[in-house]
């Protein structure tokens, strides 16, 4: 069968209002979204900027008397804690530290002493199963070759392990307390973070804190998501609850909390109106079965003399170890910034002209496939010339004549199809005009004519 297009005023009746509707439709959509939603008449740069952090909160703790005391050594924790206690490292990049729970193992000295019960594989029953010089990946030292008696630090039953040569006594990793954390008060620390931005294409800088000439402001703000949005002064209690957890349940193993400052601003309107977003997000996994939260090991010492670990007393030296529980803020700066340019317009609005070129593709899909008429109007947008009401149905050879006959006569196909005409030279339906042109005859030599 052959489909030959026709421009059949039926075709008009039926296509043209799907046509019309499809193309407004694109063109709604492109000019709502693109245009104007997404503001395709700005060019765009990404935030570049950095955060520092300062906090300011003290405490002080005594667990002696504590319900759920699990240490027998509850005197090393009651003391003041201030900023420099808490905070490890001072000072962070794009992020800071709080320490809210700890492990203290204070006065550590060199020598050889049992390992911790804790550790797999030093546990023994002889001196033979404690091979001299053999070190544990996971413990604290280097066996010595015996093996001496110890005390289990959470059951309080004798047992023997392997002597090691360490930092004496060993740390015991338990936690102080079984169901709360030691600063927990850390919850009404606050905490300024400095935010400076700019977008360089635009030459664009700003920072997070107001332009205002009240000395008092940054003494008394405190963010709120509601009633104080742009306060750049945290308590620390509401970063946590703004994720949707609770500060004393993850100040017991510690956690990662991300603070997104975002400046996402149209740069066509007032300066002052480009102001900051912040949300917040609990970065580790919750509900972690092993190796949850957020811990490490360091070293202090009493006097904090410039970046020592160590002090002697009576020539032996000794080490304050720590074990640190606590919730790890990191700063992330993102945002975006955009600024009217005629180079982005004039892209985008050809290429929504382009689209509109599929509304015809789209229409003939509906009106050929979807719609109830689609009958009539197949049989006006095609006709078919294969076949003949008063005669047998025409082979493709034919069929390919009566189309080479038109382009040469110009008369339309179904004339030529009803009359049976062969115009003169073309020597029926099996000479084509191709033959005629190209194999001229024996007595006379013809040249290609243009057609």
């Amino acid at each position: 069968m052959l489909a030959v297009g026709t421009n059949d005023v039926g075709l008009l009746t039926f296509a043209m209002p799907v046509h019309e509707s499809l193309s407004r439709g694109i063109a709604t959509v492109f000019d709502k979204y693109v245009i104007f939603w997404q503001k395709g008449y700005q060019s765009t740069d990404n935030v570049e900027g950095s955060a520092t952090s300062k906090l300011k909160g003290v405490a002080y703790t005594n667990i002696s008397n504590s319900s759920d005391l699990r240490t027998p050594f509850p005197e090393r924790y009651t003391r003041v804690w201030d900023v420099s206690d808490y905070v490890i490292p001072a000072q962070q990049t794009n992020g800071f530290f709080v320490m809210t729970n700890m492990v203290l193992s204070p006065m550590q000295s060199r020598g050889a002493c049992p390992e911790d019960p804790e550790i797999d594989r030093d546990a023994c029953t002889t001196d033979v199963e404690c091979k001299p010089d053999e070190g544990i990946i996971t413990g604290n030292g280097i066996k010595t070759g015996r093996c001496v008696n110890a005390t289990h630090p959470k059951t309080k039953e004798a047992t023997t392990v392997c002597e090691v040569k360490a930092w004496c006594p060993v740390e015991v990793d338990i936690r102080p307390l079984w169901t709360s954390a030691i600063l927990e008060e850390a919850e009404n620390f606050t905490v300024l973070i400095k935010n400076s931005i700019s977008f360089p294409k635009f030459g664009f800088v700003k920072r997070n804190i107001l332009d205002t000439t009240d000395p008092m402001y940054l003494r008394s703000c405190r963010y709120s998501r509601l009633k104080d949005p742009l306060c750049p002064i945290f308590r620390l209690g509401t970063i946590v609850a703004e994720t949707g957890q609770s500060f004393r349940q993850m100040a017991i193993k510690g956690g990662v909390i991300t603070i997104d400052i975002q400046w996402n601003c149209n740069l066509d309107l007032s300066y002052k109106l480009c102001l900051p977003k912040y949300r917040f997000i609990r970065a580790d996994e919750q509900d972690a079965k092993i190796a949850g939260g957020f811990n490490f090991s360091w070293f202090d010492t009493p006097l904090r003399v410039g970046f020592g670990k160590f002090y002697r007393i009576n020539d032996t030296e000794y080490r304050d170890l720590t074990k640190a529980y606590g919730i790890l803020f990191q700063v992330k700066i993102t945002g975006v910034a955009g600024k009217f340019d005629i180079v982005p317009l004039m892209l985008n609005f050809a290429s929504g002209v382009a689209l509109l070129s599929l509304a015809t593709v789209m229409c003939d899909v509906v009106v050929l496939y979807l719609l109830k008429k689609r009958k009539y109007y197949k049989e006006a947008k095609f006709q078919n010339v294969a076949s003949n009401e008063n005669g047998p149905q025409k082979t493709y050879e034919e069929v390919a004549a009566l189309c080479e006959q038109a382009l040469v006569t110009s008369l339309p196909i179904t004339q030529l199809n009803n009359n049976h005409q062969t115009p003169p030279g073309m020597g029926g339906s099996n000479h084509s005009l191709r033959d005629e042109i190209t194999h001229p005859t024996t007595n006379e030599t013809k040249k290609p004519t243009s057609l």
